[in-house]
């Protein structure tokens, strides 16, 4: 694949997209063109596109994950980590899960509006939404657009519990919020932090916080009160694994009272994404950490069943279970979870219906 030109980018080039009919490769001609005309891609912008949906809940039946609904405010993700089991799902789109899923961002404007639209339909029962369960919600374009935040405000009014997942600082922005929601019991933030080592996450997941930020944001939002995670995922066994309990005592020190993991997933494109990245940034161990990927993926590089796909199996995954299950204790994070507060739903006036109401009295 051609390479993206400059800095800060995840992928190395845009593989075809798996349900095209055709695709096309480079072809050296024998007059050693090849690498003048296609060497380099040029260095790449992020575009926006709107969202045209008239749905923002998405519902899933998945016996391994712990919630039913999620929001995503956004389609794609500019913090181009490489690892990003998302990725794929960008070719529903006709595009490619690799530059292009980190340049060419689809956004929600309305997504605040039609949230609300959702959670107002007869019969709703409120459950825990998770936001940033696909795509990260606090990614760098947060910071103008601010979608995040108007699902946060709508959640706030209605007293509905919602779960996050980011790997960014920026969610501190919106500490007023989730302090409020905290004193209700009607949040938990999860921080992902995948290594301590700045060098390596630049060229991993290159337009995230940087790992002293990501703990920073742990203390935080302690410090604030509302209740907070780390997430060590995704552990890449032979890269980023060793660091695992360092990553676990780190977070703990800053405030961290619940841990988790995943094992690498590498579905579809990603595979060809990864093994690309790994021989151009790591050309010494990529054989031996595709190596061990197998070991715990039954001899492939992706194992998609329920109940394997997140932590693997076979003799190294065991062992990395069982050095998480030992950290976990020795820092004292809680296992048991307490369920957030699903009993204080309810549905503020319409503001739609307020103003009619209100000229009735006349």
């Amino acid at each position: 694949m051609p390479r993206a030109r400059g800095s800060g980018r995840g992928a190395i080039g845009n593989p075809p997209v798996r349900f095209d009919s055709q695709s096309s490769e480079a072809f050296d001609d024998g007059w050693s063109t090849l690498e003048t005309d296609i060497g380099e891609l040029p260095r790449l912008d992020t575009t926006l596109t709107r969202d045209t949906s008239r749905s923002v809940i998405s519902w899933n039946t998945s016996p391994d994950i712990g919630f039913d609904r999620a929001v995503n405010p956004y389609r794609g993700c500019e913090h181009g980590c490489i690892y990003c089991y998302a990725r794929p799902t960008h070719a529903y789109l006709g595009y490619s899960p690799g530059l292009d899923f980190e340049t060419k961002l689809i956004y929600k404007p309305d997504v605040g509006e039609l949230l609300e639209k959702e959670l107002r339909r007869p019969g709703y029962v409120p459950r825990t939404m998770a936001l940033g369960s696909n795509t990260d919600p606090y990614q760098p374009v947060e910071r103008t657009l601010k979608l995040t935040r108007s699902v946060l405000e709508v959640l706030d009014r209605y007293n509905h519990p919602v779960g996050i997942v980011t790997k960014s600082s920026g969610v501190l922005r919106d500490l007023d919020i989730l302090s409020s929601m905290a004193k209700r019991d009607l949040v938990r933030v999860h921080i992902s932090v995948t290594t301590l080592d700045a060098r390596l996450a630049r060229v991993m997941e290159p337009r995230a916080a940087t790992p002293a930020r990501r703990l920073h944001a742990i203390a935080e939002l302690t410090r604030a009160g509302v209740p907070t995670g780390v997430l060590a995922a995704p552990m890449i066994p032979g890269l980023n694994d060793a660091e695992m309990e360092k990553i676990l005592d780190a977070a703990s020190r800053a405030g961290a009272r619940h841990a988790g993991y995943v094992l690498l997933r590498l579905p579809h494109e990603l595979r060809e994404l990864f093994e690309s990245w790994l021989h151009e940034h790591f050309p010494d161990r990529a054989r031996h950490v595709l190596s061990l990927v197998r070991q715990t993926r039954s001899g492939g590089l992706n194992d998609p069943r329920f109940h394997h796909r997140f932590t693997g199996q076979g003799v190294y995954a065991d062992l990395l279970h069982r050095r998480f299950a030992r950290a976990i204790r020795q820092h004292g994070f809680d296992e048991a979870r307490s369920q957030l507060d699903c009993g204080r739903f309810a549905l503020p006036p319409d503001p739609a219906t307020a103003g009619s109401l209100q000229m009735s009295l006349f």
